[in-house]
């Protein structure tokens, strides 16, 4: 006896997952370290600068002239020193670029047999890494921009900017270092000193906090680390600034 097939119904089509499209912050220009380092230098130093200053009891306009020549003076050392840092940094890499452009109009069948190699390397397949191999050193600018990437690590294309860098790391020293200041252009004394201690300490947990959310990091741990690093050196200079001005 024959038992009659039963026809399968198809399974529904589950619909394909959306594609989600990462986005990723361009962080590698120099500006965003820059104003990182700004300004949390900037709260650091004048911070410790000020309260070093208070804690030997001078007249208030002796602590608002520091914190002012340590706001001016800071700024332009750290913008000179991000400007001249990435200014060295694009010229070695400017170097080692044109090197290989050198190289790749000097023996191009050496560069491209070192493509080869790196594509099949990667599990490419011999006669598919030629041709790609092929493909990109037929246009020298292409060539000299895969060999940089693949052979340096470097991005002729995103070499960074210097100015932005500096310009980038004087305005954030700027907000940093006026925070503590501001007290004392209200009050003097003892009350100035606590508000610019306790203000640079807010701002020390506000900057931990805006960190944590851009490198995706536990807020806490963050903006602890950032208060240590600005509590520990205001109260070494306080302590010795107190010690001078005792012994003066």
């Amino acid at each position: 006896m024959t038992v009659p097939s039963q026809e399968q119904t198809p399974e529904p089509l589950r619909p394909e997952p959306p594609v989600v499209e990462h986005r990723h912050r361009d962080v590698r220009g120099g500006a965003a370290r820059a104003a990182v380092f700004g300004i949390s230098d900037g709260l650091v130093s004048n911070v410790g600068l000020i309260l070093g200053v208070a804690g030997a009891d001078p007249a208030p306009s002796v602590v608002r002239v520091a914190g002012l020549a340590g706001l001016v003076a800071g700024a332009i050392s750290m913008a000179a020193g991000e400007y001249n840092s990435m200014r060295v940094q694009s010229e070695l890499f400017e170097r080692e670029v044109e090197l290989e452009r050198k190289e790749i109009r000097r023996n191009p069948h050496v560069e491209r047999a070192e493509l080869e190699q790196l594509y099949q390397s990667r599990g490419v397949n011999p006669a598919a890494s030629q041709a790609l191999a092929a493909s990109v050193m037929a246009d020298e600018d292409l060539a000299v921009r895969t060999h940089a990437r693949e052979e340096l690590g470097i991005d002729p294309d995103e070499l960074g900017s210097p100015t932005g860098a500096a310009v980038s790391s004087f305005g954030a020293f700027c907000v940093g270092a006026v925070l503590p200041l501001i007290p004392w252009f209200l009050t003097e004394g003892g009350a100035a000193t606590l508000l610019s201690l306790g203000l640079a300490l807010v701002a020390a947990v506000v900057i931990g906090v805006v960190i944590a959310r851009f490198t995706e990091r536990p807020a806490w741990r963050v903006a602890a680390r950032q208060l240590v690093f600005t509590a520990v050196p205001a109260a070494l200079t306080y302590t010795i600034g107190s010690l001078v001005g005792i012994s003066v």
